[in-house]
């Protein structure tokens, strides 16, 4: 093989890698135009400030996004929404997108765990995790479908509690507003979710050793229209330190 083909093998190769993982500093392209970003309940507060940072760093860009249930938006994927990128609050959920090819892969960017989130003032004088089994309690989780729900139902089984929630709600933000208004008195949700939230509720801290935690991936979406933007802010969210630290601040942990 004479070395004007090795060179353009070579050549070939670079940009090949370059698409799927553009450069840190953003010299090789100048990115631009708008993704739609799916993503779980739980990332409502932080993922703007992200994109805000993304935005400032890339003029030209624009990030979109909608917010729900993890279960809800890996199946606008499934169901062919136009969605560019997306971001759940658990694995086994993005490796539903991953067996039926419909995403990238994936990279884990963030890790939560559970508290126990009640009405400001604590009326139930909530003191700890097995006083939500207590008869009479108003008692909400997220329903089992979504990684709440399923980290409620670890959480309890990892404790050996025994409880019958009056309500099981389809996304981590919906059930934290319950427990904000009064209607319940106590609800399992993410720290995360009790630290944005700020003086509008209160929580009680569950130990480390009783506590379960989930991970976040983020992944492309396969028929994304703008796929080397897609990618961009996927590598983003995952590597970049501005990123990183604005998840820190909001209480995420490194998953790694």
């Amino acid at each position: 093989m004479n070395k004007i083909i090795r060179g353009l093998i070579a050549m070939a190769l670079i940009v090949g890698l370059g698409a799927l993982f553009p450069s840190a500093s953003g010299a090789a392209t100048k990115p631009n135009g708008e993704l739609t970003v799916s993503a779980a309940a739980s990332l409502t507060d932080v993922f703007p400030v992200i994109a805000d940072a993304f935005q400032k760093r890339f003029p030209g860009t624009k990030i979109n996004f909608n917010f729900a249930g993890s279960s809800t938006v890996m199946n606008q994927v499934i169901t062919g929404a136009p969605v560019d990128v997306i971001a759940t609050a658990s694995e086994p959920t993005m490796s539903i997108g991953v067996a039926a090819a419909l995403v990238a892969r994936p990279l884990l960017f963030a890790k939560n765990s559970m508290t126990i989130a009640v009405p400001s003032g604590n009326p139930a004088k909530i003191k700890s995790l097995a006083d939500v089994q207590r008869g009479g309690l108003l008692l909400g989780v997220c329903d089992p479908a979504v990684p709440c729900g399923a980290a409620a139902v670890e959480l309890f089984s990892k404790n050996n509690i025994a409880v019958t929630p009056v309500t099981r709600e389809l996304d981590v933000r919906s059930l934290l507003g319950k427990v904000i208004s009064g209607d319940l008195d106590v609800g399992i949700v993410y720290i995360t979710d009790v630290r944005a939230a700020g003086s509008k509720v209160e929580f009680v801290e569950i130990p480390l050793k009783d506590n379960v935690g989930t991970t976040y991936p983020i992944a492309m979406v396969s028929d994304s229209k703008n796929q080397e933007l897609a990618q961009r802010f996927v590598n983003f969210v995952r590597f970049n330190t501005t990123s990183q630290g604005i998840l820190r601040a909001f209480g995420f942990a490194k998953p790694w």
